[in-house]
């Protein structure tokens, strides 16, 4: 059974950092992608950062271009979001997502939170 399991976020004030964790379990075989979306409420979800796997391409969002940084622990399947100089704007509930033979699987999703 495929499966992404996320932790991390919660809340944070205007300035500070969060690191987000997403275990994957049940891919058999190396995933296309996988990143971060992000999604507020009554709005579309949206992108924060991609790790292609194929040529190790990685992509961010302009809005998060030198404070969110996305890695990966192979051995423990496991893909980080690190967030520093979090700001109000960031809050949204974040999504694992992986791509992987032509589908999408998601996480459970997690709150993060910027409020003073």
């Amino acid at each position: 059974q495929v499966q992404l399991v996320q932790s991390g976020g919660g809340l944070v004030q205007p300035g500070g950092s969060l690191r987000l964790s997403c275990v994957a379990s049940g891919f058999t075989q190396p995933v296309y992608a996988i990143g971060w979306f992000r999604q507020v409420s009554g709005k579309e979800r949206e992108e924060v950062s991609c790790y292609y796997t194929g040529g190790g391409i990685t992509n961010y969002a302009d809005s998060v271009k030198g404070r969110f940084t996305i890695s990966r622990d192979n051995a423990k399947k496991t893909v980080f979001l690190q967030m520093n100089r979090l700001k109000p704007e960031d809050t949204a509930v974040y999504y694992c997502k992986a791509d992987w033979l032509g589908s999408d699987y998601w996480g459970q999703g997690t709150q993060v939170t910027v409020s003073s």
